[in-house]
């Protein structure tokens, strides 16, 4: 499966979920932004890295998927979970990104803020997309060995 643009769940979202996401997701940052004060600018800013719409996604997510199964009368909840833990770990990926973002601009945005912008943007999607690459590659070999390890034995022992 290759990460791609659907704008077909913003059809399929109710109102009040984008309320959720912006009233969470305000919340977070408006969170980050108090302990930013109280113990300085450099930890407020590790607490702005939480996803702050993650929980609100998730929720939503299952949601969807469980309601569209319903629809089609097949039961959904063993999907909407499935769908919802890969939103997380998608979200679990991307802090590597995030953490790559951040050490490029921290490195060099006292030589020049314009290049340190680059260098960080272009560490993220490498980052991004490698750990995603990495991800998939280390699942598809967890499922062939599953999968050897669930074919079915002739009875022939090994010759040794």
């Amino acid at each position: 499966m290759r990460p791609k643009l659907s704008l077909s769940s913003l059809r399929s979202s109710r109102w009040y979920e984008f309320i959720l996401r912006f009233v969470l997701g305000g919340g977070a940052t408006v969170l980050a932004g108090a302990i930013g004060s109280h113990f300085g600018q450099s930890i407020g800013g590790l607490f702005l890295a939480f996803p702050a719409i993650l929980c609100a996604s998730a929720t939503l997510i299952e949601s969807h998927e469980i309601r569209r199964k319903h629809q089609a009368r097949l039961k959904g909840e063993q999907r909407g979970q499935q769908a919802a833990g890969v939103d997380a770990v998608g979200a679990a990926l991307g802090r590597f990104g995030l953490l790559a973002f951040a050490l490029g601009f921290w490195w060099l945005v006292e030589r020049n803020v314009a290049l340190a912008f680059v260098v960080a943007l272009v560490a993220w999607v490498a980052v991004s997309i490698s750990a995603w690459w990495i991800w998939r590659r280390i699942r598809m070999a967890r499922r062939l060995a599953m999968m050897h390890d669930a074919a079915p034995r002739d009875g022939c022992r090994e010759l040794r």
